[in-house]
């Protein structure tokens, strides 16, 4: 697994959103969750799990998330993909509208 993508959404009065926080660290629990509870060693999932920490940890996800609520303030969908270079480990970040 070299990549993934959260979708943040606004708040409104009808439906609650989440902030790419809130969602990097639901799923972050999520990923804690399913490895706590597998007997066998999911190597995508702990991959997963380290590229939400490294990012949660980063400087760049306070920017993103503010650019995130700027463009979701704006009414457009935004998505947010993490990917990660298989040969250094790097992070790099790409944040998208529709």
């Amino acid at each position: 697994m070299g990549s993934f993508e959260l979708e943040p959404r606004y708040s409104t009065s009808q439906i609650p959103g989440k902030c790419l926080k809130c969602l990097g660290e639901q799923e972050l629990n999520n990923c804690l969750k399913e490895l706590l509870k597998n007997e066998q060693d999911d190597e995508d999932v702990k991959q997963r799990f380290e590229m939400l920490v490294n990012f949660l940890q980063s400087p760049e996800s306070k920017k993103l998330r503010d650019e995130s609520e700027k463009l979701l303030s704006e009414g457009k969908h935004v998505t947010l993909t993490v990917k990660s270079d298989n040969t250094t480990g790097k992070l790099t970040y790409e944040l998208a509208t529709d």
